[in-house]
């Protein structure tokens, strides 16, 4: 892991702007933790918030993240700054019972969905 830092302190940009943290975590949490710390700390007065890990897609550089790489493997040197904030956007991903519950849910209707 030459070159990133061992702790990096991350905040989290809600779809309405607002964030969450920052926050310090080791390079070695997995995104799947941070996921959890996103639940965890997400505004209760906000409506639509994730439920579970699964609703929860984090955004870092462009790049959807997966669950199982470290925040240290996720790092760019070209869009995070050593020493400062990084910031990951958060998207609230409908769970698919929630999606085929809607009336004429299908596959047409997840147009405007977030696809992985």
């Amino acid at each position: 892991m030459s070159g990133v830092q061992d702790q990096l302190e991350i905040k989290f940009r809600l779809t309405d702007g607002s964030d969450i943290g920052p926050k310090t975590f080791p390079a070695a949490t997995s995104v799947a933790t941070l996921k959890e710390n996103v639940l965890a700390l997400w505004p209760k007065e906000k409506e639509n918030g994730p439920r579970t890990l699964k609703d929860v897609k984090l955004i870092s550089a462009g790049k959807i993240l997966e669950n199982n790489r470290t925040v240290g493997e996720c790092w760019s040197p070209l869009c995070d700054i050593p020493g400062g904030v990084t910031t990951m956007h958060v998207v609230v991903q409908a769970s698919s019972v929630e999606k085929g519950s809607e009336c004429g849910a299908g596959k047409d209707d997840e147009i405007g969905n977030l696809r992985i």
